[in-house]
């Protein structure tokens, strides 16, 4: 008889490689080392005192047994209320349900939409879980190459270009996970009406809405043809281990999703469920809104810090928490994260977590920790650099006399 093996899925499913940085930065810290972290997309700022206080009403009052498969229709009708404040969007709770996290949410549409064979087009770079996801339900993610040029998003020209007869629809971020771009509306309206005439389905992770900075935030909702929004207490509201989010989908699936809900997840944890009533208080909004401005503070000092340490920002960051920086040219960026991560005490995720599109060469930082961390740590990555050039370890092209940056797309940009 032969031996059992794991599904192929399983075994083609590939790991993360800032496991091994963070992995190595809690030997660092075991041994006494202390170790900025800046490779967890986690918010540093727990959940807000409302919501905690509701938890722990929930927990003392008994609310902890099963919810209905598509949440509590208090919080559905809450999140409801929050679009029409929000956005002007009238959204019926009965097209609203709460899943575990956005991850959940994401399964549970991949599971609704897919069929084995299917092919779902994602960024590249982009968020690891997007193609692990779809291959997970028998799909194909088949990358579209983005860009510094198009602000790491996609444009109507690539999804038009990659469109085959087994495509079923498109998956983005926006903001987006590494590079904390954003795609404009226009742009996302006419790549919402392409793929709606050809029967395909946008899916829409809106996981960081409300952390932009400059822009005022946006939803999907309410583009032409067959559109899922995905979202999650996780980013803004700060809920990160409590599991909860949500998917917003058309009235004709929800029963379909109910029944994979039911049997994937029976529901999203109740305590957290009654806990997120207590996101959209004024106070809490309030409290919500100060760090989203501290946030900005924090990425508008670590980017010029980055360029002056030599890295370039090909694309200044409008959301998220991230800074997708390039390497100098010709520099592995794991070898970067790990050198920096072993000599300096600085831990970042290589740029090859997501995807194949020119991210060797690129580190992503997320600036989640405190400003007197950011200012460490700013110290230490330029001590780290100037001790790599001087030693002749890292080897910046120059140009015109001066160090520059590769950055993905063909540009280069200059440091200062």
């Amino acid at each position: 008889m032969p031996p059992l093996l794991s599904a192929r899925r399983a075994a083609e499913i590939q790991p993360f490689v800032v496991m091994d940085v963070l992995s190595r930065a809690h030997q660092l810290e075991a041994a006494g080392r202390r170790v900025i972290h800046m490779e967890i997309g986690e918010p540093d700022f727990t959940a807000p005192p409302q919501v905690v206080e509701a938890a722990v009403r929930a927990l003392r009052d008994g609310r902890t047994a099963y919810t209905a498969a598509l949440g509590l229709p208090a919080l559905r009708q809450a999140i409801g209320a929050h679009y029409r404040r929000c956005f002007g969007i009238q959204v019926s709770d009965s097209r609203i349900a709460i899943t575990s996290g956005a991850s959940g949410g994401l399964l549970l549409t991949l599971a609704l939409y897919l069929n084995p064979g299917d092919e779902i087009l994602v960024p590249d770079p982009g968020y690891p879980g997007y193609r692990h996801m779809v291959r997970a339900f028998e799909g194909i993610a088949r990358p579209l190459q983005v860009a510094a040029a198009s602000g790491f998003q996609p444009t109507l020209a690539m999804v038009r270009a990659s469109w085959r007869r087994r495509t079923k629809g498109l998956l983005l971020g926006s903001p987006s996970n590494p590079t904390g771009t954003l795609i404009s509306r226009m742009e996302l309206e006419k790549i919402a009406r392409f793929v709606a005439a050809r029967g395909g389905v946008l899916i829409a992770d809106e996981i960081y809405q409300g952390l932009t900075y400059g822009e005022p935030p946006a939803t999907a909702l309410g583009l032409p043809g067959e559109v899922a929004v995905v979202n999650s207490f996780s980013k803004y509201f700060c809920m990160t281990g409590w599991r909860l989010g949500w998917v917003i989908l058309p009235k004709k699936r929800m029963r379909d999703f109910e029944k994979l809900a039911q049997h994937l997840f029976i529901c999203a944890p109740s305590v957290a469920q009654h806990a997120a009533l207590a996101c959209f208080l004024p106070a809490t909004l309030n409290i919500l809104e100060q760090r989203r401005i501290e946030f900005r503070r924090r990425r508008d000092f670590f980017v010029p810090a980055l360029e002056r340490a030599g890295l370039g920002v090909p694309v200044r960051p409008a959301g998220a928490f991230y800074i997708y920086a390039a390497c100098p040219a010709g520099i592995d960026g794991k070898r970067f994260a790990l050198e920096l991560l072993e000599r300096e005490g600085v831990a970042a995720t290589p740029g090859v977590d997501f995807g194949s599109n020119a991210t060797a060469g690129c580190v992503r930082f997320a600036y989640t920790c405190g400003m007197a961390e950011l200012e460490e740590a700013a110290q230490r990555l330029e001590r780290f650099t100037a001790a790599g050039f001087a030693a002749g370890k890292i080897r910046p092209k120059v140009r015109g006399g001066s160090a520059s940056a590769s950055a993905p797309g063909g540009r280069a940009r200059r440091a200062p």
